[in-house]
């Protein structure tokens, strides 16, 4: 399996050298790019990782790139690291998504520490969305319309099934994801873009 791997964007070459120096020193895989335009050029979205983000640059700007990997689906972890920060960006970029708006020059430690974080949603971000994948069709629906509120007999009614097979159906559901309650696989469903709970 390749190792996650921090994606560092930014178009200060001192900048991505010593972040990417930072992430090798501690055992972190690092790939480094100038522009949001050459990231989007070489990221696959099965890429596990983390990305550091800086805000303003040439071409298309941070919050911009984060805009496009949100509408593309991505479920890339963000940091942005910025020399302009302010609260307004700050608050847009957590709204985003973000897990953390740092300013330059950034110490090392909470940098580290917020990568650590990151990466650990990533790989619990991967878990989730290969558990799931393996639902059935039929799992996926029940699961739908439970979380849109119907009742197993509504469901039952609108799947033409039986009241029984909806609750068999709803247990793996809770099974395969590992979820203990509605709420928290509607969550689930909703961070992977399953549905829309809004």
């Amino acid at each position: 399996m390749t190792p996650a791997t921090v994606f560092i964007v930014d178009d200060d070459a001192a900048v991505r050298d010593g972040l990417g120096m930072l992430c090798e020193v501690n055992g972190l895989s690092v790939e480094c790019h100038d522009s949001a335009e050459s990231f989007l050029g070489a990221y696959r979205p099965a890429r596990q990782g983390c990305l550091v983000l800086d805000v303003r640059m040439g071409g298309m700007s941070g919050p911009e790139l984060h805009a496009e990997l949100n509408r593309r689906g991505s479920i890339l972890p963000v940091i942005y690291l910025s020399g302009h920060g302010d609260i307004p960006l700050s608050v847009r970029a957590m709204q985003a998504g973000a897990v953390s708006f740092l300013t330059k020059p950034v110490n090392g430690d909470e940098l580290l520490a917020c990568l650590a974080q990151a990466l650990r949603e990533d790989e619990l971000r991967h878990v989730h969305a290969s558990r799931l994948a393996d639902l059935s069709t039929r799992e996926r629906e029940v699961m739908t319309l439970a979380i849109e509120g119907l009742s197993n007999k509504e469901i039952a009614r609108r799947l033409d099934i039986s009241h029984r097979t909806v609750e068999i159906h709803k247990r793996h559901v809770f099974c395969k994801t590992g979820t203990t309650s509605l709420l928290e696989l509607a969550r689930l469903a909703t961070d992977h873009g399953l549905v829309d709970t809004r």
